[in-house]
């Protein structure tokens, strides 16, 4: 081919490739390279137009080949790096993309190295390149809704909140921003403004499910359950393997009233076999349950949790790790969440491997498990946020175990286990709706560490019924229409008594305009009711049981952490028992510390025991300062025989 001819063909092949008419101009430049291997425009250009077609290794292969042509071309080494990124090789492309970047620091540059870095699962260095990007493009919306995007997922939504608020400033029609800030509102409790964010998105792009997804977890939070389970449903129709839909809407369907047992394990069952059907079989191991034991061999033990932090997981989980016994298992903890405080330190301190799976993908995730091989992995998620019963539903552990979060079955097969107890899953009935087997290995499933800072109790501010502030701090998930009914019918029993409520997302007006509503339903002045949002410092909070004379269990998800709190502040706790596992905990919480007559069988019950107490002053003065030594020697606070029990179970399952 003449020189004329060649560059007259490259030039044809140029007009095809900028009129979109891509497998013309690859043929044209296939031409020009094997006349002119060494010509750098037609290598350059035939990986580009690979790299369009989607032939990321064709493309690689060539864009290699052009820059070792023209080495200082910065276009091609970022166009090298994009094509590696496309073939699922990430570390190469970064090495490209740096070569790029030594040439010409460039935002596209820069936020492809920031997809490489974050590929490998690097996201502080991710996202010093996506700030990169911000820098040199200040005006970019799509910039600074993608760096928020990744400060959520390094830092937390609130330290995101800003970018999104730039990012719809910039644009506001740019949906992903918009349902990135809903997300970020949902998530941090600015209720009023996420749902308005998120139907935006929507509007914007019908067809963005993750929109929907925040939907679901705004209406969750300010205790539309209904619409919840609805807006979750809606996005598992589009999505089908959503498992972030399906863990939230079954989750929700917990703090339903109206469904049945049997029916709520069925839709776990449901959602095992979906999970089970997606895993690979391939890369599985088999359980070790019933197979013998190496007695000369430390067990390792592994925790998985999103909150190995400042949440009430901890009050549950230090104890056990305090004092399980180091001649027997080597203890590995693996967090995931983007927070870690000194409560995630302390708890690292008893652990011989720590690690932090934030943000990562369940491949990632699934690797690393398998590399460190434990030989039990306890679940301290269920289908809470955050969790990874995905990786569960591919047998990472010989021996898998459900433990002290969620209220019910997980719905595996791959669970091998689930630690309870006896009141709150009776033999019988309760064995027949878990896919995993029942361990009731204590008196009561939990073992209770309560927080050093907590101020020591007063006397309780009531003298006469008609003073009694009967109160709830559970979050308003739990305060379905029966519990404010049952609340109203008590506070209409007793004249002149007040109820507080205090918790995250109870300071929105709809939600307060709910509550209300259900009791004035029945006659009671919503003047009585009062609300109070989340209160930053544990020994604030704790100090409004102050105000406080008897504290109101909810159903039918009973509280756990509160309960124990109200318990220790000295403070009587009502609760009414049901037939599952979620409105039984307050049993076995009441049960171990020796209090049943605080148990109500039906409504009328929970009702008369409530007044009953009203009517105790003195009781409830000898209570505020008896209550803690109860608690101290009941088995709710047998730290180490509760680490024994737990202990013992483990071996038992594996021996």
């Amino acid at each position: 081919m003449t020189p004329a001819k060649l560059q007259a063909t490259l030039q044809e092949a140029l007009t095809h490739h900028r009129a979109g008419r891509l497998d013309r101009a690859a043929a044209l430049y296939d031409q020009v390279r094997k006349a002119a291997p060494r010509h750098f425009d037609a290598v350059h250009l035939a990986g580009t137009v690979a790299y369009q077609q989607g032939k990321h290794t064709e493309a690689a292969g060539l864009l290699a080949q052009a820059l070792a042509l023209d080495p200082k071309s910065a276009p091609c080494a970022l166009r090298l790096g994009l094509a590696l990124l496309g073939a699922g090789r990430p570390a190469e492309a970064e090495r490209a993309l740096k070569t790029s970047l030594s040439r010409q620091r460039t935002a596209e540059a820069f936020h492809a190295l920031g997809l490489a870095l974050r590929a490998q699962a690097r996201l502080p260095e991710a996202l010093e390149a996506w700030t990169e990007v911000v820098k040199l493009q200040p005006e970019s919306a799509e910039a600074h809704d993608r760096l928020g995007a990744l400060v959520a997922d390094t830092r937390g939504f609130d330290a995101a909140l800003p970018y999104f608020r730039t990012a719809v400033r910039l644009n506001p029609n740019l949906a992903t921003a918009w349902c990135n800030l809903g997300l970020a509102c949902a998530q941090t409790d600015l209720l009023e403004e996420a749902l308005p964010a998120l139907e935006r998105a929507l509007a914007l792009d019908p067809k963005l499910h993750k929109a929907r997804l925040g939907c679901g977890l705004a209406h969750q939070k300010a205790n539309r359950i209904a619409l919840a389970v609805a807006a979750y449903a809606q996005v598992l129709e589009a999505e089908p393997d959503n498992h972030e839909a399906r863990s939230a809407r079954l989750l929700c369907l917990n703090y339903l009233d109206s469904i049945t047992p049997e029916a709520l394990a069925e839709e776990h069952r449901n959602f095992g076999r979906i999970a089970e059907r997606n895993a690979s079989t391939s890369a599985r191991i088999s359980s070790s349950v019933g197979r013998p034991r190496d007695k000369g061999k430390r067990l390792r033990l592994a925790f998985h949790s999103p909150d190995l932090r400042a949440h009430s997981v901890a009050y549950f989980l230090e104890p056990l790790l305090r004092h399980l016994d180091r001649s027997q298992f080597d203890v590995v903890l693996y967090h995931d969440h983007v927070v870690t405080d000194s409560t995630s330190e302390r708890l690292k301190s008893h652990a011989s491997l720590w690690r932090n799976f934030a943000s990562l993908p369940n491949a990632t995730v699934e690797a690393r498990l398998r590399e460190d091989a434990p030989d039990v992995l306890v679940d301290l998620a269920g289908h809470t946020g955050f969790n990874r019963l995905p990786v569960f539903a591919r047998r990472i552990a010989p021996l898998q175990i459900s433990y002290l979060v969620y209220p019910t079955t997980t719905g595996l097969t791959t669970m091998d286990a689930r630690f309870t107890d006896a009141w709150a899953d009776p033999p019988g009935d309760a064995d027949t709706l878990h896919t995993e087997r029942l361990i009731r290995f204590a008196p009561t499933a939990w073992t209770y560490l309560p927080a050093e800072s907590a101020p020591a109790p007063v006397a309780p501010p009531g003298t006469s019924p008609d003073t009694v502030v009967f109160a709830s701090f559970n979050n308003a998930a739990k305060l379905s229409r029966h519990t404010l009914v049952l609340w109203a019918r008590v506070l209409a029993a007793v004249p002149g008594s007040r109820l507080l409520l205090k918790g995250s997302g109870l300071t929105d007006p709809a939600f307060q305009a709910y509550v209300c509503g259900a009791c004035a339903g029945i006659g009671i002045d919503p003047g009585r009711i009062d609300f109070l949002g989340r209160i930053s410092g544990l020994e604030s909070h704790l100090s409004v049981y102050h105000r406080v004379d008897i504290a109101l269990d909810t159903f039918p998800y009973h509280g756990t952490t509160t309960t124990c709190e109200a318990l220790w502040m000295g403070r009587p706790t009502i609760t009414l028992a049901g037939h599952r596992h979620a409105s039984r905990v307050g049993v076995s919480l009441l049960q171990a510390v020796g209090h049943p007559e605080w148990i109500a069988s039906d409504d009328n019950d929970f009702i008369d025991r409530a007044v009953g107490l009203a009517h105790q002053a003195g009781e409830r003065q000898t209570l505020a300062s008896t209550l803690r030594d109860q608690l101290r020697a009941s088995p709710l606070m047998d730290h180490a025989g509760q680490a024994r029990r737990f202990g013992d179970a483990v071996i038992a399952l594996v021996t």
